[in-house]
């Protein structure tokens, strides 16, 4: 079996866009899953969605896919009793577009951490779901 595809049967929710215009994948707490970032969360939090990838591919840039995966993934995840999302984004070396559009959704940094494989720095982010959250829910 494919390491994808693997993923695929772990995912809370996986979903794209058009052919391959974008897609996000993410999972729960339950998870058998062991990403360094993914487990940094589950040492913190009892339960939430990690979003371990958003992808968009640079021809689909600018028509809004990512906000729309990620409002889809929101209202997946508040309908399954979740009340956070986390992700992380790279610090060193930085990826500002990734960190303005996360900021813009209303996540939070609420740590950072070097990944010893790779000796990347990240930034783990949060946002918290609900009445108060500035995320639409539908």
């Amino acid at each position: 079996m494919s390491c994808f595809r693997r993923l695929l049967q772990q995912a809370f929710y996986a979903r794209y866009i058009g052919e391959a215009e974008a897609f996000l994948l993410a999972f729960d707490q339950d998870a058998d899953y062991d990403s360094p970032n993914f487990l940094w969360f589950r040492e913190r939090f009892r339960r939430f969605v990690y979003v371990d990838r958003i992808v968009v591919s640079p021809s689909a840039r600018g028509h809004g896919y990512a906000r729309a995966l990620y409002n889809d993934l929101f209202n997946h995840a508040l309908r399954a009793g979740h009340s956070h999302v986390v992700c992380e984004v790279n610090l060193g070396p930085p990826n500002l577009v990734s960190d303005a559009f996360h900021a813009a959704l209303g996540f939070r940094e609420i740590g950072q951490g070097v990944l010893s494989s790779s000796a990347k720095t990240v930034r783990y982010l949060c946002i918290e779901l609900g009445e108060n959250s500035l995320i639409r829910t539908e």
